[in-house]
């Protein structure tokens, strides 16, 4: 399978926003819902926001919920995530994967994890 592809990440300043993006190149998730997931050095990879494939249902993490936002372009077989108003506590490396929306929300995937990309948020 051709992996996923994750780019946009970078260091800011708290409160300051970035844009992350997922590249499905080789459609493998085009007929699955998608989602982005972080892992924080010391802790366990965890559940950030999920997309159904049509873009319809979206989930967030209490934590990040009415700052970031979610979303898809099938056409161009790409997902994004924009996240604002940055904390400190979102520094973690980001991924992306797909498969069934309510096993995403338990980190339950169907593909291979990528490099990720790397969001550092300062104080």
């Amino acid at each position: 399978q051709v992996p996923l592809v994750e780019s946009g990440g970078g260091l800011v300043q708290a409160g300051g926003s970035l844009s992350l993006t997922c590249a499905d190149s080789g459609r493998t998730f085009s007929t699955y819902a998608m989602a982005w997931f972080r892992q924080a050095p010391g802790k366990e990879r965890e559940f950030v926001a999920a997309i159904s494939w049509s873009g319809r249902i979206i989930y967030y993490a209490d934590s990040v919920e009415g700052r970031f936002t979610i979303s898809r372009d099938n056409a161009k077989n790409t997902m994004s995530l924009e996240m604002n108003s940055l904390k400190p506590e979102d520094t973690a490396v980001y991924y992306c994967n797909g498969g069934l929306l309510p096993d995403l929300q338990v980190r339950s995937v169907k593909g291979a994890w990528g490099q990720g990309t790397q969001v550092t948020v300062s104080s």
